[in-house]
């Protein structure tokens, strides 16, 4: 199910953002990018839509995954 970022706080999206980013691992890129900056890098994307954030009931959890990778499932109300 797709939780509107609307229906939380923004402690809790952000938190759910930072915990998103240090589930991605370790970046090997050409620069190092700070947490913060990748934190709002994702809320941005959740802002503007290109990412969604997705509850499973069946692991009881919640994802932030792009919008045109989510699974009709994930669409359910």
């Amino acid at each position: 199910m797709i939780i509107p970022i609307d229906a939380l706080e923004a402690d809790t999206l952000y938190h759910l953002a930072e915990s998103f980013v240090l589930r991605e691992g370790t970046d090997y890129g050409e620069e190092e990018i700070a947490l913060e900056v990748k934190v709002q890098q994702v809320l941005a994307k959740l802002k503007t839509g290109e990412a969604v954030l997705v509850y499973s009931e069946l692991h009881e959890s919640v994802d932030i995954k792009r919008k045109e990778d989510i699974q009709p499932e994930d669409r359910e109300e």
